[in-house]
C-alpha cells in the first residue's frame, strides 16, 4: 500500500488540470506544425519530383542536410542561435519552426517516393490525352500517389507528436515540462508522473496509429 500512497497523493484535481494544459500546448504544437509541414514538405516534394534543374539540386542538399542532424539540434539552433543575427522568437514559435523545420524536410521525402511510385505510364497516357504536365500531376498522378502515402505520413505526424517533448529543452510548457514540475515537488511522485503523462500520449498516438493501420489495410 506504501507503493501506491504517491499515486494517490499526486492525482489530484490540480495536478490533472496542469497537465491537461501542459497536454493542450503539445497538442497545439504539433498540430500547427502538423499543417505547416504538410504544405511545405508537400511543396519541396513535388518540386524536387519535377526535377527542375537548380531548384531541384537545392532543395536536395536542403532537404539532405536537415535530415542528417538531430531535431534537438535545430530546436538550439533555432531558439538560442537564431536571435544573434536578429531572428527572435518566444518558446511557442521556435518550437513549431523547429519541428516544421525538421518534419518538413521528412514529409517531402515520403511525398517525392510516392509520386515517384506511380508508372511512368500513367504520365505519358496523361499527357497523350491532352492533359499538361501540371494538370497531368494534379489529376491523374497525385491522386493516386496520395492514396499510397497516406500510412508513412501518418506514421510521421505520430512521430512529429511525439517530438514534441524534445522542445522541453527550451521550457516549452508542454505535458512534459508540467510533468516535470509536479515531480521535482517530492521524489516520490516521478513514478505516478510519469504513468500519466506517457497514458496521456499513448492514447492520443494509439490512436494515430489505428487511424494508420485502418488505411493500410484499406489499401491492401
Amino acid at each position: 500500500m506504501d507503493f501506491l500512497a504517491p499515486f494517490i497523493e499526486v492525482y489530484t484535481p490540480e495536478h490533472f488540470k496542469f497537465l491537461l494544459e501542459g497536454f493542450g500546448v503539445t497538442l497545439k504544437v504539433a498540430a500547427i506544425s502538423i499543417v505547416l509541414s504538410f504544405i511545405i514538405g508537400g511543396l519541396i516534394g513535388t518540386l524536387r519530383y519535377a526535377r527542375i534543374p537548380v531548384v531541384s539540386q537545392l532543395l536536395a542538399v536542403i532537404v539532405e542536410t536537415i535530415r542528417n542532424l538531430p531535431l534537438l539540434l535545430i530546436i538550439f539552433f533555432t531558439y538560442f542561435a537564431l536571435p544573434e543575427i536578429g531572428i527572435e522568437m518566444e518558446i511557442t514559435t521556435a518550437a513549431i519552426a523547429a519541428l516544421t523545420v525538421f518534419e518538413s524536410a521528412m514529409l517531402s521525402e515520403i511525398i517525392r517516393s510516392g509520386l515517384n511510385s506511380i508508372e511512368k505510364g500513367q504520365i505519358e497516357a496523361g499527357r497523350a490525352s491532352g492533359l499538361n504536365y501540371i494538370q497531368t500531376l494534379r489529376y491523374i498522378i497525385m491522386p493516386q500517389a496520395l492514396r499510397r502515402m497516406v500510412p508513412p505520413i501518418v506514421s510521421q505526424f505520430i512521430s512529429l507528436l511525439k517530438d514534441t517533448s524534445l522542445a522541453v529543452v527550451i521550457a516549452l510548457p508542454d505535458l512534459l515540462h508540467n510533468g516535470q514540475i509536479i515531480y521535482a515537488q517530492k521524489g516520490s511522485y516521478v513514478i505516478p508522473v510519469f504513468v500519466i503523462v506517457a497514458l496521456m500520449y499513448f492514447i492520443v498516438n494509439y490512436a494515430l496509429s489505428l487511424v494508420a493501420r485502418k488505411l493500410e489495410l484499406k489499401q491492401a
